[in-house]
């Protein structure tokens, strides 16, 4: 099924979207209603043509809530059937401009959709309490209407009023469904216990939060956990991989700085998490200690990678040729271009590759790399010593120069590094 984004730069687009649509106007699946060089009367009335067309909508963003006029929405209630199926919806709340309409929306879907599978609420500056006495309620409604949310993800990006995290306590209406919620930007507050009900939750992402929040989410079912904050609270995170750790399989630990008792994570890891199959780590050195974790990780297959230069220079190719022989056999995948351009293993690709018995599928560096020869021989001999290599990935693929890219891609494909990045 085709997807078709309202999101046009000229108005003669409108036009050519209507005609590619005429025999096929119920493939419609995605709508998102934002702001480039359109006016907002010919948004307004591009959307109300899709409403009132007979499509049948999937997927639903509002990005400016100038967009949602009275006039679409009593076209809404006339609709019905347009947003039946509805089980993604976006919603980026900018301010206080719009609010009743986003809160007659809420009501109206509310009404005629309980199979939202999915829902994102962005809020982007800070509220007066209008927004709250009308809004709230609404969402909270909207919430408890709901028979299968599995999805939610909630971005304070300027800072929520904690009265708005009663919405996490409506969670509790999803507690046989929810499986996966992304915090990002909240304070703390006790209504995040309300997701320790939720005994399907498995995915759980907290970004930039008050690591206090962490204490409160102990959930035993958790199996991919991300965690992302400019400075990593060790023993705060070290509590959660006790609890939850026998049933970890995905983990991503992104900061902005070198962790701090690095070495009382890494212990942690070691003793509590040893069904790892995914492992993202950043502002770390490569240290004794990490090369004992990774090769006590024998399901590990997918390695990202970022260090601070922690290790002194002359023990640095020693490192690299290490962790190279103690990558598990398990290993596909392996992301070493992290943190450029202070990844030292960026400076040992040939050490790297010319010692790896790992059956890398996919390998993730820069151009950088590539333009010394003895790295590009050594990623040659590997490909033909190993023969599981795939594709590699490139940051900053376009800079690579055209002979380099002609004479590997004889042995491997090579692509942009985004084109096969794996996110936890």
């Amino acid at each position: 099924m085709a997807s078709k984004m309202l999101m046009g730069d000229i108005p003669e687009l409108m036009e050519n979207i209507l005609k590619h649509l005429n025999n096929e106007i119920y493939s419609l699946y995605s709508c998102a209603l934002v702001n480039r060089h359109w006016p907002t009367p010919l948004i307004t009335l591009a959307f109300k043509l899709f409403l009132e067309s007979g499509a049948i909508l999937h997927k639903f963003g509002l990005y400016k809530s100038e967009f949602l006029k009275l006039e679409i929405l009593h076209s809404l209630e006339q609709n019905v059937q347009f947003y039946s199926r509805l089980q993604h919806l976006s919603l980026d709340i900018i301010s206080n401009f719009g609010i009743e309409n986003i809160a007659k929306l809420l009501r109206i879907l509310a009404k005629n959709t309980t199979e939202i599978s999915a829902l994102r609420l962005v809020f982007h500056s800070k509220y007066a309490s209008e927004l709250i006495h009308t809004l709230l309620p609404a969402l909270i409604h909207f919430i408890k209407s709901q028979e299968q949310l599995r999805k939610f993800i909630i971005n304070c990006r300027d800072g929520c009023p904690t009265e708005f995290y009663s919405i996490i306590s409506a969670l509790g209406s999803q507690k046989d469904t929810l499986q996966e919620a992304t915090l990002e930007d909240c304070a703390f507050s006790e209504e995040f216990e309300a997701l320790n009900n939720c005994k399907n939750l498995e995915t759980l992402r907290i970004l930039d939060c008050d690591a206090e929040l962490l204490k409160i989410l102990l959930n035993n079912n958790i199996s991919t956990l991300e965690i992302s904050h400019y400075q990593i609270d060790v023993p705060i995170t070290v509590q959660i991989l006790e609890k939850i750790g026998i049933l970890l399989q995905r983990l991503k630990i992104e900061t902005r700085i070198v962790i701090r008792e690095e070495s009382l994570l890494l212990e942690a890891l070691k003793s509590f998490c040893p069904n790892i199959i995914y492992l993202y780590i950043t502002g770390i050195g490569l240290s004794t200690q990490l090369l004992e974790l990774i090769g006590n990780l024998q399901k590990l297959q997918f390695l990202s990678l970022g260090y601070a230069h922690q290790t002194p220079n002359e023990e640095r190719k020693i490192r690299a040729m290490q962790f190279a022989k103690i990558l598990p056999s398990t290993l596909q995948y392996l992301d070493i271009a992290l943190d450029l351009p202070n990844n030292l293993l960026l400076s040992f690709i040939d050490i790297l590759l010319d010692h790896c018995n790992a059956p890398l599928k996919k390998l993730l560096i820069s151009s950088i790399s590539l333009t010394y020869k003895k790295n590009t021989k050594a990623l040659i001999k590997y490909c033909a010593r190993i023969r599981t290599l795939n594709y590699v990935g490139i940051v900053y693929y376009c800079s690579l120069d055209y002979d380099i890219r002609n004479e590997l891609e004889k042995y491997v494909t090579l692509v942009p590094y985004e084109h096969i990045v794996v996110n936890c």
